[in-house]
């Protein structure tokens, strides 16, 4: 048997007809993606920030950005079967896609970092033991179940979502019963002040980066249809119901930390065991879309890849735990541009259609791709508005208009030597 089909990640080829996978199976990785602890930080940001009201518009209009967003990127997994760092390859070029695969795949690594320490800092509280130990012995193993691809991420994801469903309730309850019902909860005055703006820009870069690698797992969707409807479905429940969670306990409590909420609920155990199970699951999501991002860079084995990623984020943890909202703006500033030119090439620019990627010769560099890029990003820092929006739109813009002036001046060419030819 050869090498090739020994990778049972298909790291550098699409995905065979023969690994796809049905709706409940694609559901249940998708959802166990979007169940992301991180998630209720930024929701206590949230929460401590914007009444009820306020709160619920940020979110239902930030998830359906991500929808939009997402949605795209999983109908061109699902009729490509490729992840989204070999989709860029058509956008950006053999070379240029390294671009993309180490900012989507450095976040990653980023996020997985914040779980580790999310995980870590409560245990050691309740526990008394050395969070350095904690942080180091609970990265390890994390990356020790990550090593083994979509059959763990799956198996892990049928245990946590739930878990984490129910546990988000029971907090939730805790938190509506304390202030007297949701009349109190909806007369709770914000403690601190946030525009609209910010607040969707926070509630998209909860999941701009994770967002940007959805090709990574729905290329295994026996269609697009379920490509495209579990993608919708797990940012619409899953993402919406980890910034509530994250929520409602910070306003009644003034704690935006989930972690410190369920400890003053009483729900230290709990907390602990299916705060780790949730946190275990978006982190093995982490590093295997990071995997596959530093394995399209290096040439190296996933497997490889992943151990590697795992060291460095768990080295990270504390300091990533410690500057989450730069972390944030970051994600906002530098990742939205890259999924908005592979889309854009996709529908706009190639109409649909790619060719096989064992027939199909790619540039190095693609120009119009990285200046595209350039100028998403530019635009997320000097306009107003919403951030992701913004770098997202500017970047399709720029590059659908370069690519059509490139292919105008090619086209001019090609007919200026048919002419001489003819003369």
């Amino acid at each position: 048997m050869s090498k090739k089909h020994q990778d049972h990640d298909y790291s550098l080829e699409a995905i065979p007809s023969s690994a796809r996978k049905g709706f409940i199976s694609m559901l249940v990785v998708m959802l166990g993606f979007t169940f992301f602890s991180a998630s209720m930080l930024a929701g206590g940001t949230l929460g401590t920030s914007l009444s009820m009201n306020k709160f619920l518009t940020a979110v239902f209009l930030g998830n359906l950005i991500l929808c939009v967003y997402t949605g795209l990127l999983a109908y061109i997994a699902g009729d490509t079967g490729l992840s989204t760092h070999l989709l860029a390859r058509y956008s950006f070029g053999e070379k240029g896609s390294y671009l993309v695969s180490f900012l989507v795949s450095a976040t990653q690594v980023g996020w997985f970092g914040v779980g580790v320490a999310m995980f870590a800092i409560p245990v050691s509280k309740a526990t008394g033991i050395d969070v350095g130990i904690l942080v180091l012995v609970s990265g390890l193993l994390m990356t020790a179940t990550a090593f083994f691809g979509m059959k763990s991420l799956t198996i892990l994801s049928m245990i946590a979502v739930p878990s984490i469903a129910v546990l988000g309730g029971i907090s939730v309850s805790k938190a509506i019963g304390s202030v007297g019902g949701f009349a109190g909860l909806l007369s709770i005055e914000p403690t601190g002040t946030m525009t609209m703006s910010a607040a969707l820009s926070l509630c998209v870069g909860t999941f701009i980066s994770g967002g940007t690698l959805t090709p990574d797992f729905t290329r295994f969707s026996n269609s697009k249809k379920t490509a495209v409807s579990t993608t919708i479905i797990a940012f619409l429940v899953g993402n919406s119901l980890m910034l509530l969670f994250g929520a409602v306990g910070s306003m009644v409590t003034g704690q935006a930390d989930i972690a410190e909420v369920m400890f003053m609920q009483g729900l230290i155990i709990p907390a602990i065991v299916i705060l780790g199970l949730n946190i275990w699951t978006t982190n093995d999501n982490a590093l295997y879309g990071s995997g596959l991002g530093f394995a399209n860079i290096t040439k190296q084995p996933k497997s490889k890849m992943v151990i590697m990623n795992g060291i460095v984020g768990t080295l990270l943890a504390m300091f990533l735990y410690n500057n989450f909202m730069g972390w944030l703006n970051l994600l906002n500033s530098f990742i939205p541009a890259t999924g908005a030119i592979i889309i854009a090439d996709y529908f706009i620019v190639n109409k649909r259609v790619y060719t096989s990627l064992e027939y199909t010769k790619f540039e190095n560099i693609n120009i119009n791709a990285i200046v595209a890029w350039g100028a998403g990003v530019v635009a997320s820092f000097i306009l107003p508005g919403i951030t992701p929006i913004n770098s997202v739109l500017v970047a399709i813009v720029t590059y659908v208009t370069m690519s059509k002036l490139n292919k105008k001046i090619l086209n001019k060419d090609l007919n200026k030597e048919k002419t001489n030819r003819a003369a």
